[in-house]
């Protein structure tokens, strides 16, 4: 594993997933609670694999793709940059177990791996995708810098579109 893949932040560490973190994925994307509202639903064991074995690819072709949240070695779930597979570009996402939530873990992770998406692997625009009345991830997002660029329908669900969109020079304040 590139070692400048590897992300920490005040409280956590981030570290691309890879076979070992495998038992942990199997029991966040089997969890309904996490992963019902996620792209794509709950997970089997099996799909688990398979996924895993693309996100591990897709770092090798990419330079980015899904890490594993720790809090003090403990798994407290995922965020990763990932091509959307209906094409509307490369996407930030993130899951935690419930009793990760409601401390600003998922801010912080998503954070790091909104400035790693473009400061380290050069992606101009970023975009995240959330439904309208998952309010929590909507804040998540509102709160690292993403704004609302649009909407779209999916499985019944009015699906909010945020994107960030990176300076192509580094930004220089404005004259007062």
């Amino acid at each position: 594993m590139n070692p400048l893949w590897v992300l920490r932040t005040a409280r956590l560490v981030l570290t691309p997933v890879g076979g070992a973190d495998l038992p942990d994925l199997i029991a966040i994307k089997a969890a309904p609670e996490v992963f019902a509202i996620m792209l794509g639903g709950v997970r089997s064991p099996q799909q688990t694999a398979q996924e895993l074995a693309g996100d591990v690819a897709d770092w090798g072709t990419h330079c980015f793709g899904t890490w594993a949240i720790r809090e003090d070695g403990r798994f407290l779930g995922i965020t990763g940059l990932e091509h959307r597979p209906d094409g509307r570009g490369i996407a930030l996402r993130f899951a935690l177990w419930p009793e990760a939530q409601g401390r600003g873990l998922a801010r912080e992770a998503a954070s790091a791996a909104l400035r790693f998406g473009h400061q380290q692997a050069g992606l101009r625009r970023i975009i995240a995708v959330a439904r309208e009345h998952n309010f929590s991830s909507r804040m998540v997002l509102g709160g690292i810098g993403m704004t609302e660029c649009g909407s779209f329908i999916q499985s019944g669900y009015r699906m909010l579109i945020y994107q960030s969109i990176a300076c192509p020079t580094p930004c220089l304040s404005q004259p007062a």
